[in-house]
């Protein structure tokens, strides 16, 4: 053979095999998200939990990355859910009260979207619980489909996809707020004897009265979770089926901490952390910074997170308002050292928690924390398990850890959830932590002032400026004075005279949001030194801004048993703002004398028009004093 047709040959064959490999390295992977409902890493075999019967979940782990160090943004479904189809923290975004519909700003897609113009064709099957205004018109944008039967079959041959899918099998409503006939029945027939977690079986978490009574409820975790990874089992079964597995890289993980009493809605690690997992097939294994086969990251991790990290995965452009880590690939950000996460309203239960971890230590401060861990949320009360606590409560047959769920918490906690998983020892009083301590407060101050937290503001204004504007955009306005409610807000739920003082002299400030949590702050004062400022309490009822009337009439009621400040209660209570009148019946759940309210309660249920939250509300307020049942027949 002639060398110039030789050379000519050579360059031929060269050139197509780099060809090749360029075109496999532009080859866009497939993503695909298993999302599961309410479970804390606790609860799942490849994070310790030996009595734990979850296979398949196991597998990915053992294969796969491992994550300890992962949170949500929130303690309940909707607000974690749009902290990850936005990018954006909730308290930026106003969207962190549960089922609520805030406006953002017109090109805060959500991510999906990104993906589309990148050529994906995206799936969602099929939870959306978006806190957007227009959702329906929020969730078409985003997604290709978003139903039941959607996933990547219905694509264009030969197009990558982004498929999401949801299972419910881990939900509160499986695990304890159904009724144990439709549990048996949904559940545990659904699984063969040898896959069934029986009563005896698992260790009970210590901050609850190991009964077999409580045992019979608690062992619905378990063997939700069991039929849960069956399901996810017969999806990567499809997958591989359709000839997609080794194109596809796949993330599991939950929404939110664990949907039991304690777990789910409240501020804590149990409310938070999450199991993921990272899934690389062959070719794409270059991309995962930690390797795979098994590898366990304690790199920290948050919901925010998420869509700039598949949106880069895309090789899509992230908007500036994702300001979360890219965590694969070569446009990895560095790590961080800590994160900043929120829990405000779920439900009818009205709360505001702000926390920092740093993975090793868990720091909460609690801004309303006269209300308990187990505080009144409807969706709580009509299940088996919280009845049979209350009644155990009455009874007092609890122990000094299992009553404290029922009582006002500290105002800080700091937790170390590295050897105290179930976070019984409070470690903001010990010596030997206060340098963290301060740290981490100080952490948390910067982060609420810097990202200019809109959630700061009472539902019933954040609803009124959603009306017109975005928060997103409000918060960031002089409109919202920040430091002067900052200085409001950092003081609440602080017990002592000398802050009481500053509260007093606070409600007569000229911004009524400071007003507001000078009010929210005293609420968390002890009788002792309410019963010192009687009449400024008074005149703070007829403050003209109703949060602060509200909120000083509740205390002047609930002290004094005042009939004006009775008055003012029961014309809240059949206020046609919702928002006020779930802020009324919430403060009506924390007080002594509740009779005199019952009819009015009674009619606010009855309402025409009214609302989901102050219905379930009303029906709490009812069931806790005995008036009507607290079973699932009687859910709103």
């Amino acid at each position: 053979m002639p060398f110039k047709r030789y050379l000519s040959g050579l360059i031929f064959v060269i050139l197509l095999i780099l060809t090749s490999c360029q075109n496999k390295s532009i080859e866009k992977p497939n993503i695909l998200w298993i999302t599961i409902e309410d479970t804390s890493p606790h609860f799942i075999g490849c994070y310790g939990n030996d009595d734990a019967n979850t296979p398949v979940i196991d597998q990915l782990a053992n294969e796969g990355v491992r994550f300890n160090n992962a949170f949500s943004t929130g303690t309940v479904c909707s607000p974690g859910r749009t902290a990850i189809i936005t990018g954006v923290k909730t308290y930026k975004t106003g969207t962190g009260n549960h089922r609520s519909a805030i406006t953002v700003p017109a090109d805060m897609k959500g991510f999906p979207y990104y993906l589309k113009q990148q050529g994906y064709y995206t799936t969602n099957s099929k939870k959306t619980d978006y806190n957007v205004a227009d959702e329906a018109g929020y969730t078409a944008e985003a997604w290709h489909e978003s139903a039941d039967t959607a996933g990547w079959w219905n694509r264009p041959e030969g197009q990558p996809f982004f498929a999401v899918f949801n299972f419910m099998d881990s939900h509160q409503s499986r695990t304890m707020t159904h009724t144990y006939g439709w549990y048996r029945k949904q559940v545990l027939n659904k699984l063969e004897e040898n896959e069934r977690i029986t009563e005896n079986d698992f260790e009970m978490p210590p901050f609850y009265k190991d009964t077999p009574k409580m045992r019979k409820q608690f062992a619905r975790v378990y063997n939700s979770l069991k039929l849960t990874d069956n399901k996810i089992g017969a999806l990567i079964e499809r997958l591989e089926a359709d000839g997609l597995k080794e194109n596809t890289i796949i993330f599991f993980y939950a929404d939110h901490g664990q949907g039991i009493p304690r777990g789910k809605t409240n501020g804590i690690n149990l409310g938070y952390r999450v199991p993921f997992i990272a899934w690389f097939p062959e070719k794409y294994k270059h991309l995962s910074p930690w390797g795979t086969g098994g590898v366990v990251t304690d790199e920290l991790l948050s919901f925010e997170d998420l869509a700039p990290t598949v949106i880069s995965l895309a090789e899509g452009a992230i908007p500036d308002h994702m300001t979360g880590r890219v965590l694969l690939g070569d446009k990895r950000s560095d790590e961080t050292d800590h994160l900043v996460l929120s829990s405000d309203r779920a439900d009818n239960g009205i709360d505001m928690v702000r926390t920092v971890t740093n993975g090793k230590y868990l720091y909460s401060r609690n801004f309303m924390p006269y209300i308990p861990e187990a505080r009144y949320i409807r969706y709580m009360e009509i299940s088996e398990i919280k009845q049979q606590m209350r009644s155990d409560l009455a009874q007092n047959t609890l122990n000094e850890i299992q009553k404290r769920l029922f009582e006002p918490r500290a105002t800080e906690s700091l937790y170390d959830i590295e050897n105290d998983r179930w976070e019984l020892t409070n470690l903001a009083d010990d010596p030997a932590h206060q340098e963290l301590l301060n740290e981490m407060r100080q952490r948390l101050k910067t982060e609420m002032l810097n990202s200019r937290d809109v959630l700061l503001l009472p539902e019933y204004e954040l609803e009124t400026i959603a009306k017109t504007q975005a928060p997103y955009d409000y918060r960031l306005s002089e409109l919202y004075a920040i430091n002067e409610i900052m200085e409001s807000v950092w003081l609440a739920g602080v017990r002592n005279k000398e802050t009481a003082a500053k509260q007093i002299q606070n409600l007569a400030h000229t911004n009524q949001v400071v007003r507001y949590w000078a009010a929210v702050g005293l609420r968390s004062q002890s009788a002792e030194i309410i019963r010192g400022y009687e009449n400024e309490l008074k005149q703070a009822m007829k403050d003209s801004y109703p949060p602060v009337s509200i909120t000083a009439a509740a205390m002047v009621y609930n002290q004094f048993h005042d009939a004006e400040a009775e008055g003012i209660l029961k014309d809240y209570l059949l206020h046609e703002n919702d928002m006020l009148a779930l802020l009324t019946i919430h403060y009506l759940m924390y007080i002594e004398k509740k009779l005199p309210f019952v009819e009015t309660v009674k009619a606010s249920r009855e309402k025409e028009g009214r609302s989901y939250n102050p219905k379930a509300a009303a029906v709490d307020f009812l069931g806790s004093l005995g008036l009507i049942p607290n079973n699932p027949s009687h859910r709103q």
